[in-house]
């Protein structure tokens, strides 16, 4: 089958970011199917609007450059997610596809994948990678009326031009099904464990990446590697850190990112005195560096303002340490808090206590009976339920076993 998948921000193993696209994309190739990924470029080494293409382990890779940061403004953002939009589509029914897959966010890569399997009359499967518009619209992001509306309007026509939708999370699959989407016609794929990248660790490497650090050396590590976006409050760990420090001054904390609160955060750790005594960042890391970084780790952390969408995210830091065999540090609720409970993976913080949050993070990091089964559960949970390999069977059939008769009903609502 030759497949168009449209993903905004597709990375490789060599480059810092989520890498699903990609780890899905191959295994596709792999398997004898013509595969063109239509991605956005935000490097500035090509003339901005020209396409060109890169061979990716057996894929096509289509970059279309479009100037793209986290550091931008919302508004500026938002355009640039309209100006991929309004080329990809062309793009994507050019290469004739068998079946078009758009993988959100942002929500508007729906529009692309729309158009391009209503121009060569092949099904749209359609990617819930998080809740848009309703995210958007819980941090402030998105506060004009006649905006919000038409965000809705654009969900509703992602989903109901789909002939099948892919969600992360159980969470994410009921927002669908809120739109009146078939939940018979809803699979859910979550975030996966690259157990073959986090399985060949050298020890002598852990070893030199905290010998390589002097303020780290043999001390407790806390890591967090991810955006230092709005929505991730990653100001909290800031807070924890200068609780910690009082309580245990020899626990550190690694900041590994970048993001447009990454500045502000940064500030934030020099104001309260943490920075370069307790706390310390470092620039993101492509994500074959990431199994080093974890298993330095004592633990791992994902956190979240306390937004009740982000209840059904499925961080891919959540799942590179359950890979790593890392305890989980989460400060959110939702079904990924609810693995921690019922398994013992790792722990739950109260965003709003920061300080009872230290006395339970103290207490787990000097506890190496906890530390022990905490890590072995963390990676059975890995290897149990979210090997990236398993969860791809289930992606292929949910993305291939669309290629039949469209079920949907010719009143469905959507773009035409």
């Amino acid at each position: 089958m030759r497949i168009a998948y449209i993903d905004q921000y597709f990375s490789t193993r060599d480059m810092p970011g989520g890498t699903r696209a990609y780890e899905f994309a191959r295994r596709l190739a792999e398997r004898g199917h013509e595969v063109h990924v239509v991605t956005m470029d935000t490097g500035v080494d090509q003339p901005s609007g020209t396409w060109h293409t890169s061979q990716v382990d057996g894929v096509t890779v289509h970059w279309l450059p479009v100037p793209y940061s986290n550091h931008m403004p919302y508004r500026s953002r938002i355009k640039a997610f309209f100006r991929f939009a309004a080329r990809s589509g062309a793009r994507a029914a050019a290469v004739r596809p068998d079946v078009v897959f758009a993988s959100s966010t942002p929500l508007t890569v729906a529009l692309p994948g729309i158009f391009a399997s209503r121009l060569r009359r092949v099904p749209f499967v359609f990617e819930v990678r998080d809740l848009w518009p309703e995210l958007p619209i819980e941090i402030g992001a998105l506060r004009n009326p006649l905006g919000k509306r038409l965000a809705f309007l654009l969900a509703r026509a992602a989903y109901h031009n789909a002939s099948h939708v892919i969600a992360l999370s159980p969470g994410m699959a009921e927002g669908v099904v809120g739109y009146g989407y078939p939940r018979e016609r809803i699979t859910v794929v979550p975030n996966g464990c690259d157990l073959d990248l986090f399985d060949d660790v050298d020890a002598e490497d852990v070893r030199r990446f905290r010998a390589a650090r002097p303020w780290l050396q043999e001390r407790p590590l806390v890591v967090y590697a991810g955006t230092f976006g709005t929505i991730n409050g990653v100001d909290y760990l800031v807070r924890l850190a200068a609780e910690m420090h009082d309580r245990d001054p020899d626990v550190r904390f690694l900041l590994v990112g970048e993001g447009r609160e990454l500045a502000a955060t940064r500030r934030l750790a020099e104001e309260i005195g943490v920075l370069g005594r307790s706390l310390f960042f470092e620039p993101p890391a492509p994500k074959g560096e990431m199994p080093v970084l974890l298993r330095a780790a004592t633990v791992a952390t994902s956190v979240f303002l306390p937004l009740p969408g982000m209840r059904a995210n499925s961080a891919n830091k959540f799942f590179d340490a359950l890979a790593a065999g890392r305890p989980v540090v989460l400060n959110y609720g939702g079904w990924q808090a609810d693995l921690l409970r019922e398994t013992g993976a790792g722990i739950v913080l109260d965003y709003h206590d920061v300080t009872g949050s230290a006395d339970v993070l103290g207490g787990a990091l000097r506890d190496s009976a906890w530390l022990t089964r905490a890590s072995a559960a963390a990676r059975q949970l890995a290897v149990d339920q979210f090997s990236r390999d398993e969860l791809f069977a289930r992606f292929e059939q949910a993305l291939l076993g669309d290629l039949r008769p469209d079920p949907r009903p010719s009143s469905a609502a959507g773009v035409r």
